[in-house]
């Protein structure tokens, strides 16, 4: 669908997407109405007050919902059948195990961060996220503390990558409105990202997890679990649950399963960089064929189905490992209905115009070139939710200024980023990326605000900032 010509002024429509905001937060932190209901209904109520015709309201509220589901039910259910196998055959002990032994239990945490960063690379952020899910919860049950300690700079290198560093679809989609350089936005990005990276992911988990004690969710163990990583089972009588088989897989066969999604989805990303490029022609045969199986959910099956063949079938009969993998989809119903629900807020926001009436009121405001990227960028994200619509949205607005101040290629670049950056923070109730955070590390939406909305903002503060000191020296 395409938005509507906004129906009111830019004043009045971000009144109500505040007004639609502060309802949501009142119904599920005061009301403690379900966070699934809560959202259904502010969305309802959000696209009557923005002034959609009544009877275009449910295709206004199935846009949303039906565009983040779809991607994200296939996800998440492949993801959590992938991490209740590498957790029940030990699979995902073995590679934390591995890690934390290479770089020390005090570098847990960077060592969770670093290799998030380099799978990370080609994967997008919600499926890097669910298949790291196992070995974060993993680390963060063997020695204890809150959860926020290992989880953060995991997810937070993939939001990075994600935001940053092409091949992802968002600094590709701005370089090439902005005409610049993929190339060289890749080579810039990539240490910006890791930079911005340790100072605003890494520090920051740091001091919120030391101040903010997050429990272990029970999305993979299926128990829940305190903040010393220990379930009602753990401490009864010290045993660390059900194992499938009596030897763990050997860490090879674990990280060979892990590269599976890496590799394909490389096919996907990389390919349709290329494309955009014109480096391949996008009607090869070959290059379809691979970006179908770099298609994530295709990616992610397969890799379930390995999963099931080298860890499962070998160890136990196939009836047994399916009700394994059939188990771990139960717990996972309210993620996906949440995120769903968050996506169609984000959505109905999205449609109302209140992006279009944003910029026309943005446009010439007398600031920096880069400044005024960022502070786009800022607030069509927090407006409307979508980091995508908002760094797309905010490349277009400034590819005139741009081109009219007759910019070299690492300016553009840099702009780019600091796009990305404004697109970046704020994640909040009207971004569907929250939702998931949240339902995933079993965190309430004031949790989640004061944790992974800090996160990302000094995330996002931090890229720009390395772009705004480059701007003035270059």
């Amino acid at each position: 669908m395409e938005a509507i010509d906004p129906a009111y002024g830019t004043v009045t429509l971000l009144l109500i997407a505040a007004g639609a905001v502060a309802l949501l937060l009142f119904l599920i932190m005061k009301v403690k109405l379900h966070a699934f209901v809560s959202l259904v209904l502010v969305s309802a109520v959000t696209a009557v007050a923005v002034g959609f015709p009544l009877a275009d309201i449910p295709d206004v509220l199935m846009f949303g919902f039906a565009d983040t589901i779809g991607s994200v039910a296939l996800l998440v259910a492949f993801g959590v059948m992938l991490g209740r196998l590498l957790e029940i055959t030990g699979g995902a002990q073995v590679l934390a195990d591995t890690l934390i032994t290479r770089f020390g239990e005090r570098r847990a945490p960077l060592a969770l961060g670093v290799a998030a960063l380099l799978f990370g690379f080609p994967i997008f952020f919600d499926a890097g996220l669910v298949v790291f899910l196992p070995i974060i919860l993993t680390v963060a049950r063997r020695f204890g503390g809150s959860l926020l300690l290992y989880a953060l700079p995991a997810a937070g290198a993939f939001a990075a990558m994600h935001a940053i560093v092409p091949p992802h679809p968002g600094p590709v989609a701005a370089a090439e409105v902005l005409g610049a350089d993929i190339g060289l936005t890749l080579l810039l990005g990539l240490p910006v990202a890791v930079v911005a990276w340790y100072v605003g992911v890494l520090l920051v988990s740091r001091f919120l997890g030391a101040r903010i004690p997050v429990s272990l969710p029970d999305v993979v163990f299926g128990e829940a679990r305190d903040a010393h990583g220990r379930g009602e089972e753990d401490r009864a009588d010290g045993a660390g649950g059900e194992r499938l088989g009596e030897r763990p897989p050997s860490f090879g066969t674990v990280l060979g399963l892990l590269l599976i999604p890496l590799v394909l989805i490389s096919f996907d990303t990389v390919l349709s960089t290329l494309v955009t490029a014109g480096v391949i022609d996008e009607d090869e045969d070959w290059a379809e064929f691979l970006g179908l199986l770099g298609f994530t959910p295709i990616a992610l099956m397969i890799t379930v189905i390995a999963a099931i063949l080298v860890l499962g079938r070998r160890r136990a009969p196939m009836g047994k490992v399916s009700g394994i993998v059939d188990s771990a989809l139960g717990p996972v119903c309210a993620i996906i209905l949440i995120t769903g629900a968050g996506g169609m807020f984000g959505g109905v926001l999205e449609l109302s115009g209140i992006g279009a009436a944003l910029s026309d009121s943005l446009s010439g405001l007398g600031m920096s070139l880069i400044v005024q990227a960022f502070v786009i960028a800022t607030l069509l994200r927090v407006a409307q939710g979508s980091a995508t619509v908002a760094l797309t949205t905010a490349s277009g607005l400034i590819a005139g200024a741009a081109r009219d101040a007759d910019l070299g290629d690492l300016k553009l670049t840099l702009l780019v980023v600091a796009i990305a950056a404004g697109a970046t923070v704020l994640s909040h109730v009207n971004d569907s990326g929250f939702w998931l955070v949240s339902r995933f590390f079993g965190m309430d939406v004031k949790t989640t605000l004061r944790t992974w909305t800090v996160m990302e903002t000094t995330l996002g503060l931090s890229a720009f900032l390395i772009a705004l000191g480059l701007w003035t020296v270059v």
